[in-house]
């Protein structure tokens, strides 16, 4: 065969190479587009892949595992979580604390706790019954009685009211109600010398608590499983 021959056989094998390079190029390039736009524009690959976004952590809450009573007294036996050195700051002053009962709350004071802690001192009104207990605790010049209007003489210089709003009668509520020493008097505390319940009138549950000084500032939260109003009252000696 000659050169011409050869030549004229060889240019069309040429020509029909390039367009099956052209047309894999092409599926290429339309791979990488879909898998492009499938990602939202984001290759994935180990350099570049988003760093992890850290969880916060959770926000303290006034429902720890501190007890009521570590050096305390107790109404009842045992002890339960009443609160952590997680709850809220104290406040800077001694004006009355006040939180509103839920609608309906029907509730009996069925145990009553005292105990020391670090800084402060800790009383526990435990209650059953349905709904939220509500409250107004204030320091008063003398412990007078509710309806009787007598002075009741409690252990103390200073003495906070504790008036716990959403109560009612055993015989309204159900549930009995707490027979554990009243007063309930405390040696190893700091601060809270003497607690005593005093009965329910007009839907309160009044109480007071013999503080050693007048003036120390408090704070008041509620605990629930099971319901509890807690009062705590700062030592500044």
């Amino acid at each position: 065969m000659d050169r011409a021959t050869r030549t004229a056989t060889r240019t069309p094998r040429r020509r029909q190479r390039r367009p099956a390079v052209s047309a894999v190029c092409v599926g290429v390039l339309l791979a990488l587009t879909a898998c492009s736009g499938a990602n939202g524009g984001y290759d994935a690959t180990p350099d570049e892949s988003p760093s992890p976004t850290a969880t916060p952590a959770p926000s303290p809450s006034p429902s720890g595992d501190a007890t009521d009573s570590p050096t305390g007294a107790t109404g009842s036996t045992g002890t339960e979580g009443d609160g952590s050195t997680a709850a809220p700051a104290f406040p800077a002053n001694t004006d009355p604390d006040v939180a509103e009962p839920s609608a309906g709350a029907a509730l009996t004071v069925t145990d009553l706790r005292v105990g020391r802690h670090d800084g402060f001192d800790r009383v526990v009104y435990e209650l059953g019954g349905t709904g939220t207990p509500g409250w107004r605790v204030e320091y008063v010049p003398e412990a007078i009685d509710d309806g009787s209007g007598n002075v009741f003489e409690i252990a103390g210089d200073g003495t906070l009211q504790v008036m716990i709003s959403g109560s009612g009668y055993p015989t309204d509520t159900g549930v009995p109600e707490y027979s554990g020493p009243n007063p309930l008097r405390v040696a190893e505390t700091d601060e809270v010398e003497e607690v005593a319940l005093r009965g329910v009138f007009e839907g309160y549950t009044q109480s007071f608590i013999g503080t050693d000084d007048s003036d120390n500032p408090f704070r008041v939260y509620a605990l629930t499983n099971p319901t509890r109003v807690v009062v705590e009252v700062r030592d500044d000696d």
